[in-house]
């Protein structure tokens, strides 16, 4: 394992090891690293300097992930290597000299892989019932992540397509303290408020069965639980193709503001998909762009949808936080996946 005074941002090559994600295994670009760990729930990896560290890691042969309690914990969502560290010198080189990073200092393990789950989304932190860090932010954390305020905008921390703002941000809009909290699906004032989910059993295995879930509202007709149709049958395609389905079935005239705990869909719709196209849907290292026609299909409907003036808004939720709407989605998902097993 590589020892806490080596560095990791020094010269050389780096190997990045997932060892819970999609597609386990040892990458050497962060980026193709990334695609295996986004909506993974409860991804695991780690950065190295030596591929044979990295290789142990991915076969569990490394030192447990688990440290003693009473240690501090740097969740870097944004920087160079999002994770988790166990020093500020380890978790300064992922920060420091990037534009808009995301880290904060925390008391355990636990709230420091859940900040970085979550991309540092500060709705995560108001839609989960768990307790604030006793720690205070590390200093000098970016402040440059605010998006612009959308006057048009009803509901509060959305992503406003419309204006091409980038998540997973959190937006905050001016409400009067008595504006509802979004619970559940259907219209809020001019605005359809959608749930959609995906799911797949057996996630990057052999065999795998996907699903897609959109959740209207109860007992509403549009709902949709479906097998994911094609392949390959990943949790991400399915996540994709629900947020594609919602926007098929909504009416174009219609404001549609998405609720997905997908931070990965988000992304794809709504940031990275500019600089995929601006680079021909390569990556980086030049690799092909995973579930680009989904990307392509959804990003051509939400043009529609700005050409006529219409918003189409996402907003982020944390999964399985009780949330009625998201739960109505991931039951829809998880039975979808099930048809396409009988």
């Amino acid at each position: 394992m590589v020892s806490k005074k080596r560095k990791i941002g020094d010269g050389g090559p780096k190997y990045y090891a997932v060892r819970a994600g999609h597609t386990p295994g040892v990458y050497t670009n962060w980026e193709d690293c990334q695609e295996q760990i986004t909506g993974f729930k409860g991804a695991q990896f780690k950065a190295y300097l030596d591929k044979t560290e990295a290789e142990m890691f991915v076969t569990g042969k490394s030192l447990p992930v688990a440290q003693k309690t009473g240690d501090k914990f740097y969740g870097v969502a944004v920087g160079r290597v999002p994770g988790v560290y166990e020093t500020w010198d380890e978790a300064s080189e992922q920060v420091v000299g990037v534009k808009g990073p995301k880290y904060k200092k925390f008391a355990t393990r636990k709230e420091a892989e859940d900040f970085v789950k979550a991309g540092g989304n500060k709705v995560a932190a108001e839609l989960t019932p768990t307790p604030k860090s006793t720690s205070n932010p590390l200093p000098k954390e970016s402040k440059k992540s605010k998006v612009k305020e959308e006057t048009s905008s009803y509901f509060k921390d959305e992503i406003d397509e419309s204006s091409d703002s980038k998540p997973p941000v959190t937006k905050k809009i001016k409400t009067a303290p008595s504006q509802p909290v979004i619970s559940h699906a259907g219209m809020k004032g001019d605005t359809l408020v959608v749930y959609t989910d995906g799911s797949s059993l057996g996630n990057g295995k052999k065999g795998a069965q996907a699903g897609v879930g959109v959740y209207f509202g109860e007992g509403d007709p549009r709902n949709v639980s479906e097998p994911l149709a094609g392949m390959p049958q990943t949790n991400q395609r399915a996540e994709l193709t629900a947020v594609l389905r919602a926007l098929q079935i909504c009416e174009q005239v219609t404001p549609i503001l998405i609720i997905t705990d997908s931070n990965y869909s988000i992304n794809c719709c709504t940031l990275w998909h500019t600089s995929w196209e601006r680079n021909g849907w390569k990556t980086s290292t030049g690799g092909s762009v995973l579930n680009k026609d989904l990307v392509v299909d959804i990003r051509k409907l939400i043009e529609q949808r700005k050409a006529k003036n219409v918003a189409t808004n996402f907003r982020w939720i944390k999964g399985h936080s009780n949330d009625k709407g998201n739960e109505a989605a991931d039951r829809l998902a998880v039975a979808g996946a099930r048809m396409a097993m009988r």
